[in-house]
């Protein structure tokens, strides 16, 4: 088992092998790292019970905040990275939330593509900061900390 843990700390993926990964396999693990990153947020600068903790993460994760953050941080964004948002966005959907609009969806999991591709390549200082900008964009009063 450790020696599995420590491949999962250590493995990075090379460009050219995130470009062969399928966009929901990206999207998979990026919805996963996001979550914590979220769940880390609001845990550290809200006062509240798990219940009301887990509302606010939500306001973060639902599609439609993501499609948010990801139109707006499109002018940030590389090329290839936003090539990887454009490959999760338009990858076939077979399931859809029934609490989001299928744009918002479709755009959400091209998001999630980013950070799982981010993450994966090990980039973690750009993954931080694409989420610190997406966090105050959903959450003005977000601290500078």
């Amino acid at each position: 088992m450790k020696q599995f843990l420590d491949k999962i700390d250590r493995r990075t993926l090379t460009d050219d092998e995130v470009k062969m990964m399928n966009a929901m396999k990206l999207a998979y693990i990026g919805d996963a790292v996001y979550e914590v990153y979220i769940r880390t947020y609001v845990m550290n600068n809200y006062r509240a019970n798990v219940n009301n903790l887990n509302r606010k993460a939500v306001s973060f994760v639902k599609a439609g905040a993501q499609a948010r953050i990801v139109e707006y941080l499109k002018p940030y964004l590389s090329e290839s990275e936003w090539a990887v948002v454009m490959r999760g966005r338009n990858h076939k959907v077979t399931t859809a939330s029934k609490n989001a609009d299928i744009k918002d969806y479709k755009m959400a999991t091209g998001f999630e593509a980013l950070i799982g591709q981010l993450y994966l390549k090990g980039e973690k200082e750009r993954l931080e900061d694409l989420i610190i900008h997406g966090i105050k964009h959903i959450d003005p009063e977000a601290d500078d900390e």
